[in-house]
């Protein structure tokens, strides 16, 4: 499925690192099963890694180094297709041989979550409490058939009206600090009005390594841009 070489445990020897999965036909994008590989090129030795979530779309590793200790860690990501344009996401370090976690879609999905609520006066709320963070988002030049479903002519809710702040769906690898070629991480996640295809913006999160952990450095909320008129 793919393959990268690279020292991951610290030994000097070019590692070979995998991801092998069951393909499940034409056009061979999609596979289960999906197992991470990391066979040391000193000995020739392999470890397996059976990853959680283990199905999906383009399953893809990237080497770099995220933890600040001058060798590269294993990413592994996988699109879980549908139309929540999901990923799964998972980040390995392999020094001395020692598999360590330091990335998990799962409890990055548990950590940040977002109440999204529509208030009064055509704005939109997306919120955290746990992150105690507040953004507003100005909806007022969705058209009226659009806020018409929501509003009334002065402009107050008719009824509550809840969004969603849906699961990780990208998670990009960056420089920020070009010297030291260590990598940051910038996390997505797509806000919806009350259907799929009501995209009102993103949350953007970057993460970047700090003691002993990968932790939000900078996290904002994103909109797209309208007409000047």
């Amino acid at each position: 499925m793919d393959w990268k070489t690279g020292d991951v445990n610290g030994d000097g020897v070019l590692d070979t690192v995998y991801l092998y999965g069951q393909l499940d036909g034409p056009p061979d994008i999609y596979a289960d099963d999906i197992t991470l590989v990391i066979k040391d090129g000193w000995s020739n030795k392999s470890t397996s890694v059976q990853l959680k979530n283990n199905a999906g779309y383009n399953a893809r590793l990237f080497l770099g180094d995220f933890d600040q200790d001058n060798l590269a860690d294993i990413m592994v990501s996988i699109d879980t297709g549908g139309s929540g344009g999901y990923g799964t996401f998972y980040i390995y370090s392999f020094r001395n041989n020692l598999l360590r976690e330091i990335f998990n879609v799962d409890k990055y999905n548990h950590d940040y979550k977002f109440d999204v609520n529509y208030a009064n006066h055509y704005k939109v709320r997306v919120e955290s409490a746990r992150l105690n963070l507040l953004f507003l988002i100005d909806i007022s030049e969705k058209g009226i058939d659009y806020l018409s479903q929501y509003y009334n002519k002065d402009g107050l809710l008719i009824n509550p009206v809840k969004g969603e702040v849906l699961d990780l769906g990208a998670l990009n690898p960056i420089i920020i600090n070009t010297p030291s070629y260590n990598y940051d991480l910038l996390a997505l996640q797509r806000i919806i009005g009350t259907t799929n295809a009501d995209t009102l913006g993103y949350v953007e999160n970057l993460l970047t390594w700090e003691d002993t952990q990968l932790v939000s450095s900078r996290l904002v909320v994103s909109i797209f841009g309208g007409n000047l008129t």
